[in-house]
């Protein structure tokens, strides 16, 4: 019982972290977020709200995100697919 009390702090800090790098992890590396990014951006840029220069700048850093994130989607797949046919 003394044992939970002290740990129950330290249990809810890490579900809150382990939320807070999942949540960090979909605006980072989901790949339909970083879609709606771009197009979004793109729309900005078409209705006059950012300069070409902010445009170029932002474009490029989503899709840099984008390239990492496929990549980690194949890394992801390659992995499940060697799992699988080691356990056949």
């Amino acid at each position: 019982m003394i044992h939970k009390l002290f740990t129950a702090p330290l249990n809810l800090v890490v579900k809150v972290g382990e939320k807070i790098k999942e949540e960090a992890d979909k605006e980072l590396y989901d790949l339909p977020t970083i879609q709606q990014k771009l197009t979004q951006l793109q729309m900005m840029y078409e209705l006059g709200e950012i300069n070409e220069a902010a445009y170029k700048e932002k474009e490029e850093e989503l899709l840099a995100r984008y390239e990492a994130a496929k990549r980690l989607e194949m890394e992801q797949l390659e992995e499940m697919i060697k799992e699988e046919k080691g356990g056949q």
